[in-house]
């Protein structure tokens, strides 16, 4: 790195795994030939001034829209309260946590923009969840939308020394809400002069295990994401307007529903209060969105809406999260008249990798590599397979997987190659075509549910033995988890019990991890040395 660091705050630098574990990055593409120095919030918001977007709107809602000097403006005031209020230093994490709104979008770019180290985090976890994030990436400070307080609360006070300060944000009237906070700060901060490779963000992702993982982004690869995809496949222009369902603490929702409208000039909405089919449709429809992002779950769910209300202003259905059914794909194209754009993307890799759009589309396929990438199709050898056989994902490119201090890197990395964990086929015109999953990965409507974390609550219950959850396939969701379970002596494994573990989970972990199925045994199959067959109940499900 020929520009130094700006984080004095080392914690993340520190943790990174060591360089010979590491994927290859290239940047063989003249757009990818990012600055040695560079903050990506300065390059995304302030520049947009000198492009002459600094009138037009950036933030929608219901009640209000910012333009980009506006909300630069907002930005910078945030940013000063953080670093000359707070005393925090270039490096310390900041943990988010809200819904997708205008005022989680400033909090994220103010945290970046000030040199500081953006960790957002689902607004449906609960405080065990949260204090293991909090655990992990020890973040100083907290950003919270005011209605999700509590859970984070409870999760401060198992680590009251480490996380700090907590603000809050979206309660209006009150004279501790960020905005009458930072009111007085000046209204220009100048950007962290951030070397391209210091840290941006924390990606946790729940993995297979109940251990999170930590994908660290620097700012070069979230500038170089915006080059990719979203030039080369997605090609929104400054008058577009950007809606979906993803939420920010996603990357797919962080590049979706922030920063790649923000590199094209576009604006985004935000609804509200979070989207239901009908009313998602209705406010496409109400406030001339023409890119939408979501899941195919939520894309089944629009499209009777969709086709009884009508959407004229849509012309982009971007869908990911989870694999696409053809059957989907075709509902919504009769819906709405649309071919959907889908794409593959991993947390570690920070957003899509493989799609196709437009004409490009292929019926059963997800698309090809999007240019600045590579990928392949391997064998357990790490060999590249001849077209048509089923293997392994493999890719390389401007971004890749750095956990942070995690064992799991080399498992993800390979010789240099990402491994996303995801098996393919690869036709002879250079088409992918998405098989499976190869771990305990459930995705389920879009989230990502690890089976051994769903186990670990259901243990916790008084009346359960021991269990297994699975992901059994379902054409509404992709997959719902399932639940089999062995009960303690004097318990029954009725209509009852099911119910009673399902409000359980519900209460304990975030709500969408809850089992939808319920089944009762009387044991769950095992290896010799007493490893839980999950394949047999995969293949019972």
């Amino acid at each position: 790195m020929t520009t130094p660091s700006a984080q004095t705050d080392r914690f993340v630098h520190d943790r990174l795994p060591p360089r010979a574990q590491w994927p290859e990055f290239r940047y063989d593409l003249p757009e990818l030939q990012i600055p040695d120095q560079v903050n990506l919030v300065q390059r995304l918001l302030d520049d947009a001034a000198d492009k002459g977007w600094a009138d037009r709107p950036m933030l929608r809602s219901p009640q209000v829209t910012f333009t980009y000097a506006q909300a630069r403006e907002r930005v910078d005031r945030i940013a000063h309260y953080l670093v000359n209020e707070l005393k925090l230093v270039p490096g310390n994490r900041v943990l988010l946590r809200g819904g997708n709104s205008i005022g989680m979008a400033l909090a994220w770019l103010a945290v970046v923009k000030a040199g500081l180290i953006a960790v957002a985090t689902m607004p449906l976890l609960r405080a065990p969840e949260l204090a293991k994030v909090i655990a992990k990436g020890e973040p100083v400070a907290a950003i919270c939308d005011a209605k999700l307080l509590d859970e984070l609360l409870a999760a401060q006070k198992q680590h009251p020394d480490t996380l700090r300060h907590v603000l809050k944000f979206n309660a209006p009237g009150d004279d501790q809400d960020l905005g009458a906070l930072v009111a007085s700060q000046p209204a220009e901060f100048s950007a962290c002069p951030t070397a391209a490779d210091d840290i941006a963000l924390l990606a946790f992702t729940s993995g297979t295990t109940g251990s999170p993982k930590a994908a660290v982004h620097s700012h070069r690869d979230v500038l170089a994401a915006c080059e990719a995809w979203p030039r080369h496949v997605l090609k929104a222009t400054p008058d577009d307007i950007v809606t979906g369902s993803p939420p920010l603490a996603f990357t797919f929702g962080l590049g979706g529903l922030l920063l790649f409208p923000m590199w094209a000039g576009a604006s985004i909405y935000y609804p509200d209060v979070p989207y239901n089919p009908e009313t998602m449709v209705r406010q496409m429809g109400e406030h001339g969105v023409t890119i939408c992002y979501t899941s195919p779950t939520f894309y089944r769910q629009l499209a009777p809406h969709a086709k009884a209300i009508g959407i004229p202003s849509l012309r982009i259905c971007a869908s990911a999260g989870e694999a696409l059914p053809d059957a989907t794909r075709q509902l919504w194209k009769e819906a709405s008249g649309i071919e959907m754009l889908d794409g593959i993307g991993a947390t570690e890799m920070f957003h899509i990798f493989i799609s196709s759009a437009g004409a490009e589309v292929r019926r059963g396929a997800i698309g090809k590599v999007v240019p600045g990438y590579l990928a392949k199709v391997v064998g357990e050898d790490g060999a590249e397979l001849p077209r048509g056989q089923i293997g392994k994902l493999a890719v390389i490119g401007p971004t890749g997987c750095r956990y942070m201090q995690d064992e799991r890197q080399t498992t993800y990395v390979q010789h240099g190659w990402n491994r996303p964990g995801d098996a393919f086929t690869q036709d002879e015109d250079g088409y992918f075509h998405y098989q499976a999953r190869d771990d305990d990965m459930i995705i389920t409507s879009g989230y990502n549910v690890g089976g051994p974390e769903v186990e670990d609550c259901l243990m916790a219950h008084p009346a359960v033995a021991e269990c297994g959850v699975v992901g059994k396939p379902d054409d509404e969701r992709g997959m719902i988890i399932k639940a089999v379970v062995v009960l303690k002596p004097g318990h029954h494994g009725d209509a009852a019990m099911a119910k009673a573990l399902q409000d359980y989970v519900k209460q304990t972990i975030a709500p969408y991890k809850y089992p939808r199925e319920v089944e009762f045994v009387t044991a769950l199959p095992r290896t010799e040395t007493g490893k839980l067959q999950r394949f047999k109940l995969r293949q019972n499900a």
